[in-house]
């Protein structure tokens, strides 16, 4: 029997031990006419400890409304415990410098440990050529194009060096390098071998993480060309929250699911992509039009993934374009028995059951 997941307001979710919070729904680089969503990331705080998915534009003022940290004058991340990047996409990691920089000035001195970060690995080579073009004359950074989290902090740390210094000579302040501590996901043996031709080949979920709150499990999904791209589960006692990261339709994801109390996924409008690249747009380009939508998944196809996972609660987010109507995702509904939830910044919901003290 399916449990129904509604959206709380914050302090509702505050009686739970297990909580999630939307902090930004936009989906893509683009900022969007009309729309107030942010950059996408999420949050789930299960007892003190808090998990921060992707660090997506605008998710630091976020997470401080969303109540996850300590109020105050250089407080906020005191809880954050770990943080998964699902792929390298710029409209996942934009914000990502902030976590590392910002860090001494919004609750570091408060943590009781190295914050985990872990994300995808080395690419391993770079992706095709898309279409009937011209190779770039250059590639950007060849002695090394497709870094892994591990490599692209430390070069992102090294671009700030300059304010780095200056804080830690002048005022005292904690090395960066003591604060982080940086993984790659390293996939099983010989999954994940032909990137380029197969990036989300047939695979059951692996942990990547876990301590006393929850377990994290990941599995590639099909973001095409993007790889590694994954989807994270955090399993915790009071129940299953699913992330899909950006993917086209994929059976791994659906494994991933299974069962989920909440599924959290991404979202695409056909009619807007075809507005962009169909037959009737400026710059028609049937080629592209398709490689677009095989590398997302549409209102009208992630209903059908979410029943064959069986998930409780489907909340859409990464939604693009962030400011199409919300008539457009209730498309979702058509195909899925479930509770569909319409993702909105700063939404919340709570896992398991509510404590008797309301979370005081």
């Amino acid at each position: 029997m399916r449990t129904t997941h509604e959206p709380l307001t914050l302090d509702q979710a505050r009686a739970y031990r297990t909580r999630v919070s939307l902090l930004g729904t936009a989906g893509g680089p683009p900022w969007w006419d009309g729309s107030d969503r942010t950059g996408i990331s999420t949050a789930i705080k299960v007892g003190d400890a808090v998990y921060l998915i992707d660090c997506g534009e605008g998710w630091g003022p976020q997470y401080r409304r969303a109540g996850l940290g300590p109020d105050g004058f250089e407080h906020g991340i005191d809880n954050l415990r770990a943080v998964f990047i699902t792929h390298h996409h710029s409209d996942h990691t934009v914000d990502y410098p902030n976590l590392l920089v910002l860090a001494w000035h919004n609750g570091s001195n408060g943590l009781r440990q190295p914050i985990r970060i872990i994300g995808p690995g080395d690419r391993g080579m770079l992706p095709p050529i898309f279409g009937e073009r011209d190779t770039p004359p250059e590639v950007f950074c060849p002695e090394s194009p497709t870094p892994g989290i591990v490599e692209s902090t430390g070069k992102l740390l090294a671009a700030y060096a300059t304010d780095i210094n200056d804080r830690m000579r002048d005022n005292a302040k904690q090395d960066l390098r003591e604060i982080f501590e940086v993984s790659d996901i390293v996939l099983p043996d010989g999954v994940g071998d032909d990137p380029n031709r197969d990036p989300s080949p047939d695979m059951e979920p692996f942990t990547v993480y876990e301590d006393e709150n929850v377990r994290v499990s990941a599995i590639l999904v099909d973001h095409r060309p993007v790889f590694p791209a994954y989807a994270f589960r955090f399993d915790t006692d009071d129940g299953a929250i699913v992330v899909s990261g950006d993917t086209g339709v994929c059976t791994n994801l659906v494994r991933l699911a299974e069962g989920a109390d909440l599924l959290l996924h991404e979202c695409i409008d056909l009619d807007w992509a075809d507005s962009l690249l169909g037959p009737g747009s400026p710059r028609p380009d049937a080629h592209l039009l398709q490689h677009m939508l095989a590398a997302h998944t549409s209102a009208e196809q992630v209903g059908v993934q979410a029943e064959k996972a069986g998930v409780d609660t489907l909340v859409l987010t990464h939604l693009v374009p962030g400011n199409a109507p919300r008539s457009v995702w209730e498309r979702a509904q058509q195909d899925f028995t479930g509770n569909l939830v319409v993702g909105e910044d700063l939404m919340h919901f709570g896992i398991g059951r509510p404590r008797a003290d309301g979370g005081a």
